[in-house]
């Protein structure tokens, strides 16, 4: 009996739509033509261009620097959040819980627009301050589901069992739960991190002078002709760095 193409073709199909977009845009990182219309040879200006273009790697540093800020505070918060909501079952928890999944489900430029709102209120001048705010409140809903979810399938009884063996209860956290929740803590955080790169409508609204993310950069940059190929390097060079992170994550998750 034959088995059947049907699946395979699906597969096939699924894998074109997902990633054809990706392929044209790296491919017409060194095309030749300004526009990507058709190929007129290879090149490497773009990426000269790009390297020349001091605007980008401004913002990129500030990018980088609130990722990475947002990133470390909903981890910490997040993992505490989840341990919380997972060991405590009462009325006040379920509340709690659905406070933090709310701004899953809030349209970001609702959330964009509170998030401002509430900086005025308080006097708080847009900045960086502001940036780290707001990219930490929707990252830790993020890493709070991750992290919850992998406490699903752990046993709180190894650390009774640690504890009767003498561990004190930070030893018995250092050594028995932290090592279980790190690949969902990793798992958590590198969402956090692609999430904060590459939000625009809420950095829209809590950015001020001297804070313009990448996201905002591009964006500005689209209106004119000339920068699209400048783009299209760039953003070749972003999928290059996740396929990294994602390749770096997943052998960690391995070794656990």
């Amino acid at each position: 009996m034959k088995r059947s193409r049907v699946p395979a073709l699906i597969t096939l199909l699924v894998l074109v739509f997902l990633h054809a977009p990706m392929i044209v845009l790296v491919v017409n990182s060194f095309n030749e033509s300004r526009f990507g219309g058709e190929w007129e040879g290879f090149t490497l200006k773009w990426y000269e261009r790009l390297w020349e273009a001091d605007e980008v790697w401004e913002s990129l540093q500030v990018t980088l620097k609130v990722a990475v800020s947002a990133t470390l505070t909903s981890v910490l918060l997040g993992t505490l959040a989840a341990l919380v909501l997972h060991r405590c079952r009462s009325w006040l928890q379920t509340a709690h819980q659905t406070l933090v999944t709310l701004p899953l489900a809030l349209p970001d430029i609702l959330m964009g627009m509170s998030l401002l709102a509430l900086f005025v209120a308080i006097g708080m001048e847009t900045g960086m301050t502001t940036l780290w705010i707001a990219h930490t409140t929707f990252c830790l809903s993020y890493v709070t589901m991750v992290v919850l979810a992998r406490l699903q399938d752990f046993d709180f009884t190894l650390l009774d069992a640690a504890r009767d063996l003498g561990a004190s209860r930070w030893q018995a956290t250092r050594r028995v739960l932290l090592p279980l929740l790190l690949p969902g803590m990793i798992a958590g955080g590198l969402l956090a991190f692609t999430l904060s790169i590459d939000d625009y409508v809420i950095t829209f609204f809590v950015s001020g002078p001297g804070t313009t993310t990448l996201p905002l950069r591009v964006a500005s940059m689209m209106k004119t002709s000339r920068s699209l190929p400048v783009i299209n390097a760039l953003s070749t060079l972003m999928i290059a760095g996740t396929f990294i992170l994602g390749v770096i994550s997943f052998r960690l998750q391995r070794r656990r």
